[in-house]
């Protein structure tokens, strides 16, 4: 009883006052919100390897199949029976180990899992005041101050303890200590670090196991500290896996309708699908969704673009963070812009760790929340190896190097990269994988961001790229048409450009020397949509719509709508685990139901609609009837190969019957 009283108690004094993964909201079930992570871990190394190596390789992804399993991971045997005695949980910033450590505490607290342990000890290295002189007796109650066992009585037996060090390179000490001044004593008080290096080399408490979360900065000396020491283990948190993102989803919602909107917005946007890898990640993006869905029922008119959901999650990274020097936040923020630039013309994702010393980015309070250091092998001598924690964040720092204000002395490493928007978009015609950091360079310069940088990051953003944009938008399509042909856009890219900067004014004048749109051969998602519903709502001058071959979609096109789909522990209505979220066709509008609404603005100047081999249905009609019957100007409206059967023609004919109706042909 005592010892359940105990663990009760620990659980309780580790979860007070801590954030869940980053999240400001607590959620009334630790369980209803976890959603597993997954790992790669290094083949285990035992006492008297021959090379006394921590790991050599990395080992293979592993994505666990159900909501415990990753962290019942982290203490299970070996091929050869042995079990860990200390494991080292390695992710970068936003990636879930403090949320895998509370994990680990509700489990153990409920005894579901880690029951081997009688006592677990939870030592936040970011939040604790810890002494400057302490025995690991002192650490057992400065964690639990009401625990009922006295100290003494809970150290008498080793292996029934887990120490769990939550953010280790916080403590900032170095791990070089003289062997003869450390502690066989828990109740010998000592420097801490010395207190500290005991437990790691095992002269205290040997038998005593150790769970550590890191960033991978320090891995390299904590690996040397534990070289030769027992049965140690290194997992990494890569973050989520495709599933397990849309998982999540339904996890933060919890309402199943929401949280089908919600995944169905990002998974049509291959951006922000792509980020939500990172658990923080996901979490900045289910936020802003939540906030957009207060009082409505979709995101069709989400007033949030992937630039703004990237500012903010920029500004949650830099609260509270050298807010008393703005000048060293500009200035890294500078050097780290021309580093994602120099990158991203010279097809470039890893940093040297002279490059980023020459750059200026050393700083260790700053530093780790842009570029994870990559965990380095056993046995590799050179230097560290650095990456922006995901490709889209380096491509949205090299679009933020054009146009954030600077005093013209910055000079990167790699040498002098001018600040040049028309170098960039014209190199754009030769190299597509320039498009994301176009496509940010748009977001970034409208006015809506110049203002939310200004007021929330503390930067300054030029707004003198408006008219390079302006001018290279107009006249790319102008070269694309032929000399006697209507000028036309044929790319959609040009629509996602318009959407990202979300500017009607600008979007009128980037289309209005054009009157025709064809596209051919595309899947066009739910965001391809939302930006030609935009777009095409400021084209006053829009006479013809060509849309050939191409096919409308409202999520994955390889998703079957009306499939039950199971989540495993989502909770459904009934908030049981295991639950199936139901999607059914009916609850999602007609393919074109965008494209319709947005060409029945007042100033439509259509007058030809193209749909040919675009695979339309029955489902479509009722909304081409309602066109039909409302569009002053619509006189030519085709839809070759369409399988609309008999009862969508007589929705078209309901249409044609209208008064208002002026067609003229139909094919």
């Amino acid at each position: 009883e005592h010892r359940r009283d105990s663990r009760e108690h620990m659980v309780r004094e580790s979860l007070q006052d801590r954030e869940l993964g980053g999240c400001p909201r607590e959620s009334p079930s630790f369980h209803s919100r976890f959603t597993t992570l997954t790992i790669t871990r290094e083949p285990r190394s035992t006492h008297g390897a021959k090379d006394g190596a921590v790991g050599s390789s990395q080992g293979c992804a592993s994505a666990s199949s159900g909501a415990a399993t990753a962290t019942a991971a982290l203490f299970e045997p070996g091929r050869d029976g042995q079990t860990p005695q200390v494991v080292v949980l390695v992710g970068a910033p936003g990636m879930g180990k403090t949320t895998m450590v509370r994990k680990v505490m509700v489990e153990w607290g409920e005894g579901t899992l880690h029951t081997q342990f009688d006592f677990v000890f939870c030592i936040d290295c970011k939040a604790i005041a810890l002494p400057t002189e302490a025995s690991v007796a002192d650490l057992v109650s400065q964690c639990c101050p009401g625990l009922r066992v006295p100290a003494g009585k809970v150290l008498d037996d080793q292996k029934k303890i887990l120490f769990i060090f939550d953010g280790f390179e916080a403590l900032g000490f170095s791990l070089v200590q003289p062997e003869a001044e450390l502690s066989s004593d828990p109740r010998e008080v000592k420097p801490l670090e010395l207190t500290v290096m005991s437990l790691l080399k095992k002269t205290v408490l040997p038998e005593a196991s150790l769970l550590i979360t890191m960033r991978p900065t320090a891995l390299g000396s904590l690996r040397q500290c534990l070289k030769g020491e027992c049965y140690v283990e290194i997992v990494e948190i890569v973050g989520f896996s495709a599933a397990r993102r849309e998982e999540y989803f339904h996890r933060y919602f919890e309402n199943p309708n929401k949280a089908d909107t919600a995944f169905r917005f990002v998974r049509g946007n291959e951006i922000l699908y792509s980020l939500c890898v990172i658990p923080v990640m996901s979490w900045t993006i289910c936020t802003v969704l939540e906030q957009e869905l207060c009082g409505k029922k979709n995101l069709l008119e989400c007033s949030r673009t992937t630039t703004g959901m990237m500012m903010f999650y920029l500004s949650q990274l830099l609260k509270h963070r050298d807010r008393d020097n703005p000048q060293v936040l500009q200035q890294f923020l500078l050097q780290l812009c021309s580093l994602a630039a120099e990158g991203i013309w010279k097809h470039k994702v890893l940093f040297e760790e002279k490059e980023i010393k020459d750059c200026g980015l050393d700083q260790p309070s700053l530093l780790p929340f842009f570029l994870n250091e990559r965990i380095p092998r056993e046995g590799e001598d050179h230097g560290s190896v650095y990456a922006f924690t995901h490709l889209h964040l380096q491509e949205f720092f090299a679009a933020m190097f054009y146009i954030l204000e600077d005093d013209g002395k910055m000079v990167s490493s790699l040498g002098r990269l001018e600040k040049d928007v028309n170098r960039l978009l014209e190199s754009y015609k030769f190299r597509k994988d320039l498009k994301v950091t176009v496509q940010f360079l748009f977001g970034l310069v409208s006015q809506k961001s110049i203002e939310y940088m200004d007021k929330n990051i503390g930067c300054s953003i030029s707004p003198r790229a408006r008219e390079e944009l302006l001018e290279w938008l107009q006249g790319r399509h102008r070269g694309l048409s032929q000399p006697d042909q209507a000028l036309k856009v044929s790319e959609m890219d040009t629509f996602h450009f318009l959407f990202e900067m979300n500017e009607k004014s600008f979007a009128q004048s980037a289309l209005g020397h054009f009157t025709d749109l064809d596209l051919q051969d595309i899947k066009l998602t739910l965001y391809d949509q939302m930006a030609l519903s935009f777009c095409i709502q400021h084209w006053a001058g829009l006479g013809c719509i060509t849309f050939q071959g191409c096919s409308f979609h409202w999520q994955d096109p390889e998703a079957e709508l009306d499939a039950s789909v199971p989540c495993s522990g989502v909770s459904g209505t009934g908030g049981h685990p295991d639950a199936l979220v139901v999607r059914r066709r009916e609850e999602l509008p007609c393919p074109i139901h965008l494209l319709c609404r947005a060409l029945q603005h007042r100033d439509s100047a259509l007058q030809v609609l193209r749909l040919q081999w675009c695979r339309l249905s029955e489902s479509c009609c009722a909304e081409l009837a309602a066109l039909l019957a409302e569009h002053p100007g619509l006189s030519c409206l085709e839809l070759a190969d369409s399988s609309l059967g008999d009862s969508g023609v007589r929705l078209l004919c309901e249409g044609l019957r209208t008064p208002g109706c002026r067609l003229r042909i139909l094919r």
